[in-house]
Order: structure tokens, then C-alpha cells, then sequence
């Protein structure tokens, strides 16, 4: 490697701007208490009493962006990473964060085990018109 730090160019890019690490953004945190129920397919919501998040200086950036992407409609936590680009460990956490100040609900989907069997729903409709 020479000395002229050409080498160095090689590594960093000034145009991409400061890189913020994700366990930064969560505090260094891996988990939250409400992330055993952050499937990827789960719906996550705004609550309807929920205040503007913006005044909030306890949140950063990204909890507020969420609540705004939910405030226009109900997103998957997969949908939200994805518009967030961030992990979907760090979007758990701060969906967490964000569902403990009562600013967002998680909707979980109906597992496959609990939904009714096709037979059943079938006798319930020939039943139904017999009648």
C-alpha cells in the first residue's frame, strides 16, 4: 500500500455520507419486550389516539418514519425494512420501542395450525343448504 493514500479512496466514499451502525439507532439493544410477536408477515398500525411522534425527543429519525409509513396504512414489518433499508432485527427493536409508547399495535396473522379445516367449512356449507 502506498503512502499517497490512494489506497484509502479505495474504502471510503464521501458521497455516501456518515454510516450510522445499526445496533446505534437501537441503542445497542438486539431485542425489545413486544419482538416474540414481530413475525415478518405481522401488520403494524398506528394507534388511533397516538400523538404527533415528532415532539417526542426520546425517538429517533427512524421510529418516526415508521409511524409516518403506518399513519397512511397498516405495513407488514417486512414492508418496512425494506422501505426503511434497514435490518429487520433493528426495525423489531424499534417497533418495540414504538409499540411500548403506545404510538403503533402489531396485528399478528392467524397462524395455519388455527385456521379451520377445509372439510369442516365445507359441512358447514352443505349444512347451511340443506336448510
Amino acid at each position: 500500500m502506498s503512502g499517497d493514500g490512494q489506497g484509502r479512496s479505495h474504502w471510503f466514499d464521501d458521497e455516501a455520507g456518515p454510516v450510522v451502525r445499526p445496533y446505534a439507532m437501537t441503542r445497542g439493544r438486539t431485542t425489545s419486550p413486544a419482538q416474540h410477536r414481530l413475525d415478518l408477515i405481522a401488520v403494524v398500525g398506528t394507534e388511533p389516539g397516538a400523538g404527533d411522534p415528532d415532539g417526542d425527543p426520546t425517538l429517533a429519525p427512524e421510529h418516526v418514519e415508521i409511524v409516518g409509513l403506518c399513519r397512511d396504512a397498516p405495513q407488514s414489518v417486512a414492508e418496512l425494512a425494506a422501505e426503511l433499508d434497514l435490518p429487520i432485527g433493528v426495525v423489531r427493536v424499534l417497533i418495540g420501542d414504538l409499540v411500548h409508547a403506545e404510538l403503533v399495535h402489531v396485528t399478528r396473522p392467524v397462524p395455519p395450525a388455527e385456521l379451520p379445516d377445509e372439510s369442516i367449512l365445507r359441512d358447514v356449507i352443505n349444512g347451511l343448504r340443506a336448510l
